[in-house]
């Protein structure tokens, strides 16, 4: 990790309102949609990120990290690390910016997530799972230059991230609870911090799934934790090996808790959505959902943030077969 890397610190409301209006021309203002399910079922709202240029969140947190970057930053290039949706946001924000963009991607990251890179004009350095989680700690990787965006761990990001707590208090003020699956932590940080600012009763959740649920274990040990058992699945945007010490940070002061759920709850969830809703949720935009019926997170309201729909097509229908009857 660079030795001039600056402590972590909280993001001000100031910084996430300065951050929409300057992404407002790159993402969308996302709808946040009543999931009707019954009479039994808690009350959810489903924040539909799937729907941004990318199809993920992650647009929000890149387009606010480039645009802040400024001339010197952007000189020779920009690059980053990712399992796909970080890499695209930030391939995307690069290409608006006209700067060139280099993605250390995982190589068993969806195909239509590396596609979806390249067609936005990122070089791609595919390596293994372990190589980039350990890249992303060190914030360098050999042969790849140019000024690196974090995914995560970046004030700029995560202050982007939390435009979308903005929206969702505007658009649902009777919110009691908010669900995010959580990675790198950014997202769940970003949101976090702009609604405990704001309405700082509104409960505010992780989801993980149980083959990769290091948040979880930091939260009950309260200290950041490296899952031992971690199991690559389709959930592919979120689970990592481990919390990283700085996002424990990041995230204690606003995280209320962490709910896990299984590969099956959240195979459920993706038919849901799409049954109830015509929604495509990739795996980690589901985990909220599954995580809102176990009923763990109240009876609501609860908003669940589907955080992307970036899954191949291939695997949503094995998903949906496996849920089948």
């Amino acid at each position: 990790m660079p030795a001039s890397l600056e402590a972590v610190r909280p993001i001000g409301l100031a910084e996430i309102q300065a951050a929409r209006g300057r992404i407002s021309g790159t993402i969308i203002r996302t709808p946040l949609v009543r999931l009707e399910l019954g009479p039994g079922y808690p009350d959810i709202r489903l924040k539909l990120e799937n729907l941004q240029p990318i199809n993920a969140y992650k647009l929000r947190g890149a387009a606010n990290a480039v645009a802040m970057l400024g001339e010197s930053g952007r000189k020779g290039g920009v690059w980053t690390i990712s399992a796909g949706n970080a890499g695209q946001g930030v391939a995307y924000a690069a290409r608006k910016a006209g700067v060139p963009c280099t993605v250390v991607a995982i190589e068993t990251a969806p195909a239509s997530k590396l596609e979806r890179m390249r067609a936005l004009g990122a070089r791609l350095v595919l390596v293994p799972y372990e190589v980039a989680w350990k890249a992303l700690g060190d914030r360098a990787y050999p042969g790849v230059g140019g000024t690196f965006v974090h995914p995560f761990d970046d004030d700029n990001f995560i202050a982007g991230h939390g435009t979308m707590g903005l929206e969702i208090l505007e658009d649902a003020p009777d919110t009691a609870a908010i669900i995010a699956g959580i990675g790198g932590g950014g997202l769940v940080t970003g949101v976090g911090t702009a609604v405990k600012a704001l309405k700082p009763g509104v409960r505010v959740w992780g989801a993980e799934p149980e083959t990769a649920c290091p948040a979880a274990l930091s939260f009950a040990a309260g200290s950041p934790q490296e899952f031992p058992g971690w199991k690559p699945s389709f959930v592919d945007g979120a689970g990592g090996h481990s919390v990283f010490p700085r996002m424990w940070e990041r995230m204690k002061p606003v995280l209320d808790g962490v709910i896990v759920v299984t590969l099956g709850q959240t195979r459920q969830a993706v038919r849901l959505m799409a049954e109830k809703a015509r929604v495509i949720s990739e795996g980690a935009g589901a985990l909220p959902l599954a995580a809102a019926l176990t009923g763990k997170a109240g009876q609501g309201p609860i908003v669940a943030i589907v955080s992307g729909g970036n899954i191949d097509l291939e695997m949503f229908c094995e998903v949906l077969k496996a849920t089948a009857g």
